[in-house]
């Protein structure tokens, strides 16, 4: 099998360690190569496209550059989080239709010696290369505790879909990807119309009303679905569900305690790994419960890795979460 260039952008070793985990004990049982990408960089995720396109595309840019130049045969790059993943895919495909766009860009890169010819990597979700190149069977034939009787609503976030510019999701708003994938994995995946509704993103910090009522409607959806917990494919999507479900709660009198896995924590589950290789334990909002119904017994609550801890709201500045610590109590 083909190795696999890896972005593992900013929240990896911190707020997505889970997730990290998890993808690396996966990627280990199923064979698949990621050679994770030397001296990269922020992709700048939302805010700077607005402030400046130029330096914005560059930022990205020059982690497609390091790629191409670090790729010794590989011409994949995988990006595990979502709005990385559409940065990076995004990137190449304006520079590849905007020549002026690509001279402006190069000329900034050529500053660091470095240059990216637009088309010369694959930029693609790890979600796409386990089901397309890994394959539904090859993945079945891991599973050795089936997640049979365990309700899962499929979560993708709003970013993962769409633009879809090379055609990769099966459709827009409702792809059924992750649905095939914890099918082939014995969950019972529930019927989720709310799988590419936003999170709220940053509005937790500039809008938290807003956000709250997001997360509000997909913690009721999958609740309604009598789902055990929902699978998220996306950093950002886990952190609002998983840490701010509490102020949620608290924000409109409800009482939602549902676990946010990663989808890669619950294939490592199904392939019968240990659930502490796999970063259970590490969300807030516990999936002891949930994980019963499939006769796993998780691992004591761990403390949050640094970058996920909740910080009490302070009297002026950004609105923040409230503790880790209030959370448990």
């Amino acid at each position: 099998m083909s190795a696999y260039l890896l972005y593992p952008g900013c929240s990896w070793e911190s707020s997505a360690r889970a997730y990290a985990l998890s993808t690396e004990a996966v990627c280990r049982e199923l064979g698949l190569e990621l050679r994770s990408l030397e001296d990269w960089n922020c992709c700048g995720a939302t805010e700077y496209m607005s402030v400046d396109t130029v330096p914005a595309y560059a930022l990205i840019s020059r982690n497609l550059a390091l790629a191409a130049r670090q790729g010794n045969g590989a011409t994949t790059l995988t990006a595990p989080c979502s709005l990385c993943y559409l940065n990076l895919s995004k990137a190449d495909h304006y520079l590849n239709e905007n020549p002026a766009l690509n001279e402006k860009v190069n000329r900034a890169l050529e500053a660091g010696g470095m240059r990216y010819q637009p088309g010369s990597l694959e930029v693609r979700h790890l979600l796409d290369i386990l089901l397309n190149d890994v394959g539904l069977e090859a993945i079945r034939q891991h599973v050795t505790r089936p997640l049979s009787n365990l309700r899962v609503a499929p979560y993708l976030g709003c970013l993962l879909s769409r633009p879809d510019y090379h055609k990769r999701f099966s459709h827009p708003d409702q792809p059924r990807e992750l649905d095939r994938l914890l099918t082939a994995l014995g969950a019972q995946v529930v019927d989720y119309p709310m799988r590419t509704q936003c999170c709220g993103g940053h509005m937790t910090q500039i809008g938290p009303e807003t956000a709250y009522e997001l997360l509000r409607r997909l913690l009721y959806g999958a609740e309604q679905y009598d789902a055990h917990l929902i699978a998220t494919v996306c950093p950002m999507c886990q952190l609002n569900l998983d840490a701010y479900q509490h102020d949620v709660n608290r924000h409109f009198g409800t009482h939602f305690q549902m676990p946010i896995l990663y989808f890669t924590q619950l294939m490592g589950l199904a392939f019968g790994l240990e659930p502490k290789s796999l970063g259970i334990g590490l969300e807030l909002v516990s999936a002891g419960e949930a994980l019963a119904h499939i006769g796993v017994e998780p691992p004591p609550p761990q403390e949050p890795p640094k970058g996920s801890r909740r910080r009490r709201k302070k009297s002026e500045g950004l609105p923040m979460p409230s503790t880790w610590e209030d959370e448990q109590s």
